[in-house]
């Protein structure tokens, strides 16, 4: 079941044409990431670059006021998103994507929708999110509940 107000963008990745005559060894590419008409973000906060390695669980944790939007440039990821929403249609429902490297997208994360990633490609996951607000370090709009939360019940073993 999919949760209320997320969104997924799937990317199409373009052919990048070097500009210098010698041969490569693998020809590059380009995406364009998010644009002002994707009707995504209800305005733009901060945009946020992290890196994580092989098998790291981040989960999880939820806003009260920001949505985040998460493109996963680098690696694999599975993404793991649980509606904590009590008036939402789809509260308690728990969604999951697979993201990264030839599974590009770009997925809006509402606020109230606690979320997390767990790293399953030898290389590392090179993550970036954007939000609807700035980060400020003296109130921090981020709650914490732990990665193993029985509430939640997510199985990150089965994640490979």
């Amino acid at each position: 079941m999919n949760i209320e107000g997320v969104k997924v963008k799937d990317m199409t990745v373009h052919q990048d044409i070097p500009d210098m005559e010698e041969s490569i060894t693998k020809e590059g590419f380009l995406m364009e990431v998010l644009r002002d008409d994707d009707g995504l973000l209800r305005k733009f906060g901060q945009t946020t670059f992290t890196v994580a390695y092989a098998g790291t669980i981040k989960a999880f944790h939820w806003h009260k006021k920001q949505d985040d939007l998460w493109f996963v440039a680098s690696g694999k990821a599975v993404i793991v998103l649980h509606d904590m929403r009590r008036d939402s249609p789809t509260h308690g429902v728990t969604q999951t994507f697979a993201a990264g490297v030839d599974d590009y997208k770009l997925i809006l994360i509402p606020e109230g929708v606690a979320h997390g990633y767990k790293v399953v490609s030898r290389e590392p996951v090179l993550l970036f999110y954007h939000t609807t607000e700035s980060y400020d370090a003296h109130d921090p709009d981020e709650e914490r509940i732990p990665w193993d939360d029985p509430s939640i019940g997510f199985d990150w073993d089965a994640v490979s």
